[in-house]
């Protein structure tokens, strides 16, 4: 096995095809026991080759290091494969220590930052606003939803360059920055939830119960104590369901029908 530096330097074009396998293709070898292991490599597997030069000692020893264990989030894993390659377009077989290093290091956070942001938060924004413009026919809701997703994809894009640009060096510029971008998501997803069970959580107490000639209506009573305390209350009682032993998303959505269609066919509540 050579200890000699690799000489091939990554182009646009490599970037451009890392982008495109891993936009299309990176989650299609995902596997209970390794998951995004073969994806990864399926991603830079024609880089290595240009590194590494085809069939060579080097090729199948980096090769065994990316069928590891690796699992992180769609939306950022081409910062990893970024910092990586710059790793290995450098450093070559030498650098195999600090890429595993790297990848190990950086999947966990970089899988719930990721999340957080990208399948959570920004879907649950532009969602509740597109499905909130569409349900009153408003035809921009479904723009706004694919400009969103787009966007998505732009930011995928972009990304692998600058983490190859600024290797290594990123991950400690960054770490101060991504922790305080993770508790951001964190409470941006809170006041989120909450201002989507006021918004789109429409229930209201119907019943008017009768005290003599007076007729006291709950609703009115609740709103000047706490409005919208209703569908917070339904919010809250699901999210106790699903902390029940045995308890299915699927299992609450039936429950919360049923007793729907039971409180409502009995006047008890009403839709807003």
């Amino acid at each position: 096995m050579t200890n000699s530096k690799p000489k091939y330097q990554l182009t646009d074009d490599d970037f451009k095809q890392i982008n495109r396998r891993s936009l299309f293709g990176y989650q299609l070898g995902w596997n209970y026991e390794r998951m995004q292991n073969s994806g990864y490599l399926y991603t830079i597997l024609p880089q290595l080759r240009k590194i590494y030069g085809d069939d060579t000692p080097e090729l199948r020893e980096m090769m065994k290091t990316h069928m590891q264990f690796f699992n992180t989030s769609n939306f950022f894993n081409t910062i990893i494969t970024g910092i990586d390659l710059a790793v290995e377009e450098n450093e070559g077989i030498k650098g195999k220590d600090t890429v595993t290093s790297v990848k190990v290091g950086l999947m966990g956070s970089f899988a719930a930052i990721g999340d957080s942001i990208f399948a959570s938060l920004i879907p649950t924004i532009f969602g509740a606003l597109a499905a909130s413009m569409a349900a009153q026919g408003n035809p921009i809701g479904v723009v706004i939803w694919v400009v969103a997703c787009l966007l998505i994809c732009v930011f995928r894009w972009q990304q692998l360059h600058f983490a190859y640009k600024q290797g290594v060096s990123l991950v400690t510029d960054m770490r101060d920055q991504l922790n305080a971008l993770t508790d951001s998501a964190t409470v941006m997803g809170v006041f989120m939830v909450g201002a989507l069970v006021a918004t789109m959580v429409n229930i209201k107490f119907a019943w008017v119960p009768q005290i003599g000639k007076v007729s006291m209506n709950i609703q009115n009573n609740l709103d000047m104590i706490i409005p919208k305390l209703l569908p917070a209350l339904v919010v809250a009682f699901v999210y106790w369901l699903l902390g029940k032993k045995g308890m299915t998303s699927t299992k609450a959505i039936l429950i919360v029908l049923v007793l729907c269609v039971i409180l409502g066919g009995t006047g008890v509540i009403a839709k807003m």
